[in-house]
């Protein structure tokens, strides 16, 4: 039997990776897309051996790119995360490590055209209607990978790509605080839900009996950790208005201690069944305006900053990343915007294959 073809961009985005289509080379109803992309990616296989999934869950993200119809923005972009060792597809969800790469993946596909040595491009993210604008390098019109930034988690450096989060705040559940509330407690842990950029629930590690300075390796073997944190996690969901999340990877899952590198909080960060080998640029946003939000969880671990902007350096499992978020004191503490640089490469392009008797490309 034959297989359909269909045309993508395979990329690095931040310290994620995944294929970047056109939303108009794939099926529009969204049963058969999440069967397209679990063919693609090889998912319900721990290794996507059948796929170009690359085994886990930073390595089998997807976006789907189009030229937007909102006013506002350039580009559209959907996000679909793939399970690795299910045949699942969350259209709930967005990312912010793969929206590093929309702006050069737009750039490559003809959907966007290079402005001077540095161009501007507005993403609508469609999955939460989050507004971002992207900066990326295009000296003498042509896009450019390499340059001098470093974020942690990668090797080597790249050409900067600046992303300004406009409306973070509400993303998916509407409010800043889903519960109404700057605490909750649930199963006796104290929690913050948040929700900027991605609805999260927070705790200091220590109230897991955790330092909050593990490993992600030792993260991922504590099992009863994990077990406890879901049964903790299901239940604020319900509590956030997310209804049964148990499928769902969000809310995603945050730990804080006090920081011990220089930075201005230490964090890990869950996806929420295992641990983020980094950290994911939506959940940097939502942990560094937990931060520095008084009455949260994060009370007692750092000295917060009174000027807006405000610096705030989070040291994850692999190093360190930088989220600059403006803020005011309006009747209450409000996040206006919130910016982060991180890098994006092009690593292959041509066409993944699916077979035909999932979708036969009509």
């Amino acid at each position: 039997m034959t297989q359909t073809a269909i045309p993508y961009i395979f990329m690095r985005g931040g310290t994620s990776r995944g294929p970047y289509f056109r939303r108009s080379d794939l099926p529009e109803d969204l049963e058969t897309l999440a069967d397209v992309l679990a063919a693609a990616l090889g998912a319900g296989q721990a290794i996507n051996i059948d796929g170009i999934g690359g085994g886990t869950a930073v390595t089998t993200k997807v976006a789907m790119l189009s030229v937007s119809e909102d006013d506002w923005a350039d580009i559209d972009y959907f996000f679909a995360q793939v399970s690795v060792e299910e045949k699942l597809v969350d259209f709930k969800p967005t990312c912010g490590n793969i929206l590093s790469g929309v702006a050069p993946a737009a750039i490559e596909m003809g959907l966007f055209k290079p402005q001077g040595d540095e161009t501007e491009i507005r993403i609508r993210a469609v999955n939460t209607g989050a507004r971002v604008i992207a900066r990326v390098q295009t000296p003498g019109g042509e896009l450019a990978y390499e340059g001098d930034a470093e974020i942690a988690g990668v090797p080597g450096q790249s050409a900067p790509v600046q992303l300004s989060f406009m409306g973070v705040v509400g993303s998916a559940t509407g409010a800043f605080l889903p519960t109404g509330n700057l605490r909750e407690t649930v199963q006796g842990i104290d929690l913050t839900c948040m929700d900027v950029a991605m609805p999260m629930v927070i705790a200091q590690a220590t109230e897991f009996g955790l330092t909050g300075y593990e490993s992600a390796e030792e993260l991922d073997a504590n099992r009863d950790f994990f077990d406890r944190m879901e049964a903790v996690r299901i239940e604020a969901g319900k509590l956030m208005g997310m209804g049964d999340v148990s499928k769902s990877v969000t809310p995603k899952f945050g730990l804080f201690a006090p920081a011990k590198e220089g930075g201005t909080i230490a964090v890990r960060y869950c996806m929420p069944w295992k641990t983020h080998p980094t950290m994911a640029v939506t959940g940097a946003q939502c942990m560094a305006s937990c931060a520095l939000t008084p009455g949260t969880v994060a009370d007692g671990l750092l000295d917060r900053p009174d000027a807006s902007p405000a610096e705030v350096i989070l040291e994850h499992a692999s190093g360190k990343i930088d989220v600059l978020v403006e803020f005011s004191h309006n009747g209450g503490f409000n996040v206006n915007s919130a910016g982060l640089v991180r890098t994006a490469r092009k690593l292959a392009d041509g066409h993944v294959y699916v077979p035909e008797s999932v979708w036969n490309g009509s």
